[in-house]
C-alpha cells in the first residue's frame, strides 16, 4: 500500500483523517458483519485505495462509493475500471437517469452532502430497466452503509444516516474503540450519543481492530460497530425537539435529572418529580441511568407540560 501511494504521488492526509486499513482479516470481518448478498446495495464512505470496496463488490449487488479526495477517486476509478466518476450533484442525476453502467459507482464528493433517498433500485445496472427487465421502480431503495470512516466525522455520519428519510437497513462502521463502547453502553453509562443511536437501532461491537492494522497507524484501537436499524412503525415526529429534551436532561452530569429538567423547562422540581414517579422512575435518578424506553416515555410526559 505504501508503495502504491508513492507510485501515484499520494500520501495519507491528516486533515481528512485518512488511515488506510491494511489488515486482510479485519477486512473480512467487516464484510461478514454486513451480511451481504447479491440483492444488496451498499453505500461505502471513504473507500480510499479500494481494499474494502473490492470485497464489497464481490459480495453485494451494487456498491456506491463516495470519496472526498479527488486523487484517490481518480485512482480508484482506474483500479476498478470504472469509466467515470462525477461530483455529487452530477452523479445523482446520472443515477436517476439510469446511466450508471457498472456494478460500482464512485462519487467524488462529501458523504455529508449525499441524499440517500436518491438511491434507486437497479440504478447502477445496464440500461434503464434495472434488475428485472421491467420498468425500474423509482422509489428509494433499501441499502446497507459500510465504511471505514475518519474518526472526526463519526458522530455526523451516524446522525445524518440514522435520521435520514431513507435510512440504511444495516450500518457497519469501523470507528474508534472508545466511541463504539460509548454507543453500546447500557443504562447507568448512557450518553447523548448512545441514546441517539439506540433510539433508531441496536448497536453491537463485533470485533476489535488494533492500530497496527492501519497505515499510518493511529494511536488508538478501532472497533467494528454494527447497528441493526429498528423497523419503527412510529416515526419520531420532531427529532429536534426530542433531542432538545435529551440534551437538557444531560445538561450537568453531576446534577439529578430533576434539577436539569426543572431548570431547562422553567418548572418547579415538584412537577418533574411527579412525572418521574408516575412513570415508576427514581426521582433522584441521573440522565445516564434511564433506558431508551424510559426516555421515550418521559419525553411524551414532558410534552404534556406545555
Amino acid at each position: 500500500m505504501i508503495q502504491q501511494l508513492r507510485q501515484e504521488g499520494l500520501w495519507a492526509k491528516k486533515g481528512l483523517g485518512q488511515n488506510f486499513l491494511v489488515d486482510e482479516e479485519a477486512l473480512g470481518k467487516i464484510v461478514d458483519a454486513a451480511e451481504l448478498n447479491k440483492d444488496d446495495t451498499v453505500l461505502e464512505i471513504g473507500p480510499g485505495l479500494g481494499v474494502l470496496t473490492e470485497r464489497l463488490v464481490e459480495s453485494a449487488g451494487e456498491v456506491i462509493a463516495i470519496e472526498m479526495d479527488e486523487k484517490l477517486a481518480d485512482l480508484l476509478s482506474k483500479k476498478l475500471e470504472v469509466k467515470s466518476h462525477l461530483p455529487v450533484e452530477a452523479s445523482l442525476k446520472a443515477m436517476q437517469a439510469g446511466n450508471c453502467n457498472s456494478k460500482v459507482k464512485i462519487i467524488k464528493g462529501d458523504a455529508l452532502d449525499f441524499d440517500p433517498s436518491t438511491i434507486k433500485k437497479g440504478s447502477l445496472q445496464q440500461g434503464p430497466q434495472g434488475h428485472s427487465g421491467k420498468d425500474r421502480d423509482d422509489s428509494p431503495d433499501t441499502y446497507k452503509l459500510v465504511a471505514n470512516i475518519p474518526y472526526y466525522i463519526t458522530g455526523k455520519i451516524i446522525e445524518k444516516y440514522l435520521t435520514a428519510e431513507n435510512r440504511p437497513s444495516l450500518i457497519v462502521l469501523l470507528v474508534q474503540k472508545e466511541v463504539a463502547e460509548r454507543i453500546c453502553a447500557k443504562p447507568g453509562k448512557l450518553s447523548v450519543l448512545a441514546i441517539s443511536v439506540q433510539l433508531y437501532g441496536e448497536p453491537e461491537i463485533v470485533g476489535i481492530v488494533p492500530g497496527s492494522s492501519f497505515y499510518p497507524a493511529p494511536k488508538v484501537d478501532s472497533a467494528i460497530l454494527r447497528i441493526r436499524i429498528k423497523n419503527q412503525e412510529l416515526r419520531i415526529e420532531n427529532e429536534k425537539e426530542l433531542f432538545k429534551y435529551i440534551k437538557m436532561g444531560f445538561g450537568s452530569k453531576r446534577r439529578t435529572l430533576v434539577n436539569n429538567l426543572s431548570g431547562g423547562l422553567h418548572v418547579t422540581k415538584d412537577v418533574i418529580e411527579s412525572v418521574l414517579t408516575d412513570l415508576g422512575l427514581n426521582p433522584m435518578a441521573r440522565a445516564q441511568e434511564l433506558s431508551v424506553d424510559d426516555w421515550i416515555a418521559l419525553i411524551d410526559k414532558l410534552k404534556e407540560l406545555k
